[in-house]
């Protein structure tokens, strides 16, 4: 676990919460009540760098087709780098889906 979520516990009633959501508009829904609307944007914009970036996409590159922040293009970097590897498992899972 990175030192940013040392105080967030993976037990928590939210990630089962989020587990019982059978549909992408449940989740939606649910993101759009739980998040203001500029968390949900930065979410977004963090999973599209993310996916992105995995792809093999190059910071410049990433800039000149979105309005990300360079900075949120570094954090996203680290998590891909360093982070719990969510994002693979996710890219993974869903090529499987294909």
């Amino acid at each position: 676990m990175n030192n940013q979520n040392k105080r967030s516990d993976p037990n928590s009633e939210l990630y089962r919460a989020i587990l019982t959501l059978r549909t992408p508009e449940e989740l939606h829904k649910f993101f759009i009540d739980l998040c203001t609307q500029a968390e949900l944007n930065a979410i977004e914009q963090r999973y599209e760098v993310a996916k992105m970036r995995y792809s093999g996409m190059i910071y410049n590159d990433i800039l000149s087709v979105t309005n990300v922040s360079s900075a949120t293009i570094s954090r996203v970097n680290r998590s891909l780098l360093n982070g719990e590897g969510a994002y693979e498992m996710v890219f993974t899972r869903l090529k499987e889906q294909e």
